[in-house]
């Protein structure tokens, strides 16, 4: 998979959905698809869909709502040219009454007609613009996934949908958290800036060696732990309304659009949604 990785980190949208789609890479995202958006997905039956949507509008800064499916309809055609989202994410999660019940690499399987499918910005997006500053990132370089952590910052409730926010980690020389903290909140759409640096258990992390989520990384003497809201956020809310079906992203393997990171400089303008008529 190293190989496979350093590959697709050079490589262009369209091929790493391609080398997702065929089941050829099953990895993480971070470092690869260059200057897009990155996308957090969670799947719900239209039942829970409005409940879902309002947690998201109470919640922006871990659930920047990016793109809604119709009901049903796994083309997310206003994120991309050709995104089928139920192929076109490395690994998802599949929970059941809360519960997680398995992790699938393809929901054509146990794709449903009443599904919505909500589309999340994702941190991700904004590391590229943080390497172009010269800064490097412990996850991409070791090929890991980012750790994420549950904190005790609570999130606004819509209807059964509430928990804790789920927060990212990165380990930035001292000298340089302000630059970081300044690149990211140029990307509202992924998080914006940092929710808190310094003391991990100000915001209830008692062992930032023990990540909930992703794999754990060194803070080195010399480097604070820069902590953005996640959109794994999302999981943990759906553990508590406990429907009978759900599916997000294995947390690290993202949904790649082909939107602009920045949003402002357009790569891609979607065409007319079909309306069936």
């Amino acid at each position: 998979m190293n190989q496979t990785f350093d590959l697709l980190k050079a490589a262009s949208t369209q091929a790493v959905r391609a080398q997702i789609r065929s089941g050829e890479y099953c990895g993480h995202t971070a470092g690869i698809g260059g200057k897009t958006l990155q996308a957090n997905l969670a799947i719900l039956p239209a039942s829970y869909a409005l409940d879902f949507m309002r947690f998201c509008q109470r919640n922006p800064k871990p659930c920047p709502l990016v793109g809604v499916s119709d009901t049903g309809n796994p083309i997310l055609h206003t994120l991309g040219a050709d995104i089928d989202i139920r192929t076109d994410v490395p690994a998802y999660y599949v929970y059941r009454d809360g519960v997680l019940a398995e992790t699938i690499h393809d929901l054509q399987q146990i794709w449903q007609d009443d599904f919505v499918v909500f589309a999340l910005g994702c941190s991700f997006t904004f590391e590229h613009a943080v390497q172009q500053a010269g800064i490097d990132l412990w996850h991409i370089q070791n090929n890991t996934t980012v750790p994420m952590f549950a904190t005790n910052i609570a999130t606004t409730p819509a209807g059964p949908f509430q928990g804790p926010m789920v927060v990212s980690m990165r380990a930035v020389p001292d000298d340089q958290v302000a630059q970081v903290a300044e690149i990211s909140r140029q990307f509202p759409m992924a998080h914006g800036g940092p929710v808190h640096w310094g003391d991990p258990a100000q915001i209830g992390i008692a062992n930032i060696n023990a990540p909930d989520w992703g794999d754990p990384a060194p803070v080195p003497e010399g480097t604070t732990p820069m902590f953005w809201a996640c959109g794994v956020t999302p999981q943990a809310a759906i553990m508590h309304a406990k429907p009978p079906i759900c599916i997000t992203h294995k947390p690290g393997h993202m949904l790649i659009t082909d939107v602009a990171d920045d949003a402002e400089t357009p790569i891609y303008q979607p065409t007319k949604i079909p309306t069936g008529d």
